[in-house]
């Protein structure tokens, strides 16, 4: 996993939920690939699967992910090409979900308030930074506890705890 992120912003809400992120109409395949071609239809960017570019950061308010409890969305999300997501807040469940699946998320809602919708950033997850290249503004993110940076590291939930079992089972 890289640990510097850079990309452009597309700039959501506050309350953006599970079923604006991956509608429930597309929940009858498991296929990343094809939920990916359906993200974020319902929200405020129904045109972001079609436009956006693999490397874009969604930047969005609080409470993101809620809703229902679903792994698809940020399986979407990360097969969309979404490197990362930073908010002023996550739901619980999604916050894990996204954990689970590798996908880096960074918590930081003043960096939030002062990035805009196409804006360059650059986010340093081992140092916690957050850089708007488009205004020079740095700003801090919450850190995580080691335990989860060591899962996002691995690729993931499944990947960490495959690695710990070869490393267990080696001695």
């Amino acid at each position: 996993m890289k640990t510097v992120i850079r990309g452009r912003v597309w700039k959501f809400g506050d309350n953006v939920d599970t079923d604006q992120i991956i509608p429930a109409r597309y929940l009858n395949t498991s296929d990343p690939y094809e939920l990916a071609r359906h993200v974020m239809e319902d929200s405020e960017h129904p045109d972001f699967a079609q436009k956006h570019r693999e490397g874009d950061i969604v930047v969005a308010g609080r409470n993101f992910g809620s809703g229902s409890s679903r792994e698809h969305a940020p399986i979407a999300l990360k097969f969309a090409g979404v490197p990362l997501i930073v908010a002023k807040s996550f739901a619980r469940i999604f916050f894990r979900n996204a954990i689970n699946i590798g996908l880096p998320i960074v918590e930081a809602p003043e960096a939030v308030d002062r990035i805009s919708h196409g804006d360059e950033i650059e986010v340093d997850l081992e140092k916690g930074v957050v850089r708007n290249l488009t205004t020079g503004e740095e700003f801090r993110a919450t850190s995580f506890p080691e335990e989860l940076q060591k899962i996002l590291r691995a690729g993931g939930l499944m990947e960490y705890a495959r690695t710990r079992l070869k490393g267990s089972s080696a001695g």
